[in-house]
């Protein structure tokens, strides 16, 4: 079978949504309960589910604190910012009714996150980078590649950038007429593994009902589409797609329940890489689900900034109550510069994915997680955030250099 590095031509999708789709608002939601309850104790245990459907938004979870928030204000306040202020909008922040089931972590595994298998084989007292153990059994995978300068697949960063162009003419009034809920998807063909040209584009935008199509058609084609993707990537062939069913108006939790975690490969990587399964949102960074997926896409990032591979993508797994990953992995599509061995070498000598060592080293335990929880947690070049950093590419540069050094010897 030709694979994606081998075919002359080749089409890969992915799609983002807005921060009013019902199941982004939800992790919007479930992430400013976890920021505002980091601000009051960054020690806090918080697994936050939300849940929003017509009229009503139900916050579930566990969360193990020693602080209160208002968590029916910050629900309201969240809805606010996106821009759901009226009920003709098909959702109203002051009159949403607010339903809250919080209860507390479960011992038994609160027992296996505070004191790891290794520390407790020991029987000795560490401090936290030794002592906390995963969460939580699972993988989680870490992706980069040099199609953009953020190091991220082409598909999912145009798609990203159009949904914040959506959100942005909403908002500064350049578009009056779009409401909140929206989606963008990205066809792109590939020759050989590199980008040539943008197949197909297509936007659902929500909007007020009086607006003929042909009115949206051409203000998101100048205003939205034109201003986002390259001149260069669109051709006479490319095919665009603008509210295909030919009318958008009813949206967010009106036209569709909303649940936090279900838009997981928009988060992450748009379906160029693997995933395993597990959510960001709503979770404080003992669960690794969170925490060793930032940790791998800050690995893969840097090996990828190196130039030791053009493609990298990289698999964490863990057990929970056990603190080191039980495997490390690496895929690097027939792309390394340097032999895959000493690719991992340098992984497993300079990254430390202990879930302690990265709250550690990340500084996880502040509140910065509600800004990821729309338009992607990775390629953020509008945020500082810690797992987007560069900072190991050139250590890793110079020793792969050394050992290929002494591999040619």
């Amino acid at each position: 079978m030709t694979t994606f590095m081998e075919s002359a031509s080749i089409f890969a999708t992915s799609e983002s949504v807005t921060e009013g789709h019902p199941d982004k608002l939800c992790d919007l939601i479930s992430d400013a309960v976890l920021d505002a309850i980091l601000t009051k104790d960054p020690m806090a245990r918080v697994a936050c589910e939300t849940m929003a459907t017509t009229g009503l938004v139900i916050v579930m979870g566990e969360v193990t604190t020693n602080c209160y928030v208002e968590i029916p204000q910050i629900v309201r306040d969240t809805v606010r910012e996106v821009g759901y202020t009226r009920a003709k909008y098909g959702f109203d922040c002051e009159t949403c009714g607010v339903i809250v089931s919080i209860k507390e972590q479960s011992a038994d595994i609160a027992m296996g996150v505070d004191h790891a298998l290794e520390e407790r084989e020991k029987e000795r007292n560490l401090n936290e980078k030794d002592t906390l153990g995963a969460g939580d059994q699972g993988l989680m995978m870490g992706f980069a590649c040099n199609e953009t300068t953020e190091l991220m697949p082409l598909p999912i960063s145009l798609a990203h950038k159009l949904c914040q162009r959506l959100a942005r003419v909403r908002k500064d009034g350049t578009l009056p007429y779009l409401r909140p809920d929206g989606k963008s998807q990205v066809t792109v063909e590939y020759s050989y593994g590199i980008p040539q040209r943008v197949e197909a584009v297509v936007i659902g935008a929500q909007h007020n009902e009086t607006i003929s199509n042909d009115v949206i058609h051409r203000d998101i084609q100048e205003l939205v589409i034109r201003e986002i993707i390259p001149h260069h990537l669109l051709d006479k062939e490319t095919k665009y797609y603008i509210n295909a069913t030919g009318r958008f108006v009813v949206g967010g939790p009106m036209g569709d329940t909303g649940l936090t975690g279900r838009k997981i490969l928009v988060d992450t990587y748009g379906g160029a890489a693997r995933h395993g399964g597990g959510a960001f949102s709503g979770k404080d960074p003992t669960k690794v689900d969170r925490s060793a997926g930032y940790a791998a896409r800050y690995a893969a990032k840097n090996i990828v900034a190196a130039g030791l591979a053009a493609r990298l993508e990289l698999q964490l797994c863990y057990a929970i109550g056990v603190a080191h990953p039980l495997s490390i992995s690496i895929e690097t599509f027939s792309t390394a510069k340097v032999d895959e061995e000493v690719i991992l070498n340098l992984i497993k000598k300079h990254f430390d994915f202990r879930p302690g060592a990265i709250i550690e080293s990340m500084e996880l335990r502040r509140p910065i997680y509600k800004q990821t929880a729309a338009y992607g947690h990775f390629g953020r070049d509008d945020l500082d955030l810690p797992w987007e950093r560069t900072d190991m590419a050139a250590t890793l540069r110079e020793e792969a250099g050394l050992e290929l050094g002494k591999e040619q010897e």
